[in-house]
């Protein structure tokens, strides 16, 4: 995975270019939907490639419960399982720490949870969390980390911190055996075929929401060797200021501890579309959420005009395209009352229309303001779609 800065704005946003071992090449900032099984909820391949999606982002820990590692290898890895030929970037698990504490410990070692599907017992270690990404053969992955919650005390977050530092150096170790392994065997032993690229490493930055912390962070990460940088315990319920403050220090520090700004940058889990602009703002490169699909599963769409829910009496005989700046295979062929009709009836095929509509919607936005950073004008763009994003959701909240 090969990334390479093309233009800075007068701030910290910036157009970058990924180009994948693959031959699969896009520009950033870019959002990535969440294929957390190997699939994105009720979307097939046609519909990723309607939306004109490049990389998606798959979830070790539940692949690894199911379908399970072995089947995975037999497919020959995660791409040719799914028949995806894009990008694929991995999660260690890390979030699940967290998110699944009632049935984890975290230890020296590594993380011990039972699954949440049967209750069986399982362990992750920085080493295996790697061999396993490794098996998935993903085109980037990322180390196992401790991502906390907010509010969180400085103690805690310090510990988190230090515990995910020990783990990266671990995780550093494995990445490199593995990848010696394959250069002199010319066949990575975890791996099925004979064509191994090695997959770019994301070092998950830590720190709660201290700023000392957060800086020690990049800089004690900066000299593992990392080839990629991802901002972890953010968007974990703390107020959006708060987010963008710790997002830009980040960044800023990035720029000041390397020495070339070819590293990418991955927010974790953002996906609200001014949440988006912000972090473009704030430095950012790649970003997920699982927000346009699980949002459009409850009837919420995602529109140049603000968004709103197909639920609405007013959508019952508008007979115009879900959004009328979009070209995506929904709004090419289906009305709002349509999709309103489906979801009063309960037909699951509003779960597909409006999910990748949602999705497009997102990747288009991307490119919107790729356009504003190429055409040196990031600021008064977002502060246009803001404006008219807020004007319109306002509007349609008051009509509904």
């Amino acid at each position: 995975m090969k990334f390479e800065v093309l233009q800075n704005s007068p701030g910290l946003a910036r157009i970058g270019r990924v180009t994948l071992a693959s031959g699969v090449s896009f520009n950033t900032p870019m959002f990535m939907p969440v294929a957390t099984q190997a699939s994105v909820k009720a979307l097939g391949l046609d519909d990723l490639d309607d939306a004109k999606a490049s990389m998606l982002l798959a979830n070790t820990y539940h692949l690894y419960l199911r379908p399970g590692l072995e089947t995975i290898r037999a497919a020959g890895g995660l791409h040719s399982f799914m028949n995806w030929k894009g990008g694929i970037l991995t999660d260690s698990g890390g979030f699940q720490v967290m998110s699944l504490s009632h049935l984890a410990k975290v230890e020296e070692g590594g993380v011990t949870f039972r699954s949440h599907i049967d209750g069986s017992a399982h362990k992750f270690t920085p080493e295996n969390v790697i061999e396993a990404q490794m098996i998935l053969g993903s085109d980037a992955i990322t180390c196992l980390d401790v991502c906390t919650a907010y509010p969180v005390a400085r103690d805690q977050a310090r510990e988190a911190l230090e515990l995910t530092l020990r783990w990266a150096s671990r995780s550093v170790g494995s990445w490199k055996l593995e990848v010696g392994r394959a250069s002199e065997q010319n066949l990575h032993s975890l791996l099925p075929t004979s064509s191994f690229q090695p997959p770019t490493l994301f070092g998950i930055l830590q720190g709660g929401f201290e700023e000392d912390l957060r800086r020690e962070a990049v800089e004690r990460m900066a000299e593992m060797g990392f080839e990629a940088f991802a901002y972890g315990g953010l968007s974990v319920g703390e107020p959006k200021e708060l987010t963008w403050e710790m997002t830009s220090l980040i960044s800023s520090t990035l720029n000041f501890q390397l020495p070339t700004p070819n590293f990418p940058r991955y927010l974790m889990g953002v996906g609200d579309p001014l949440d988006f602009w912000e972090a473009v703002r704030c430095g950012v490169d790649l970003m997920d959420c699982v927000l346009p699909t699980r949002n459009a599963r409850n009837g919420q769409a995602l529109t140049s005009q603000g968004k709103f829910y197909v639920k609405n009496n007013a959508f019952r005989r508008d007979f115009s395209p879900l959004d009328p700046d979009c070209t995506c295979m929904t709004c090419r062929n289906y009305t709002r009352a349509y999709l309103a009709h489906l979801y009063h009836a309960e037909e699951l095929l509003l779960y597909r229309l409006l999910s990748l509509h949602n999705i497009a919607f997102m990747i288009r936005l991307a490119g919107r303001i790729q356009e504003a950073i190429r055409e040196d004008r990031f600021e008064t763009a977002y502060r246009e779609f803001k404006e008219q994003y807020a004007l319109k959701e306002e509007h349609k909240s008051a009509t509904v």
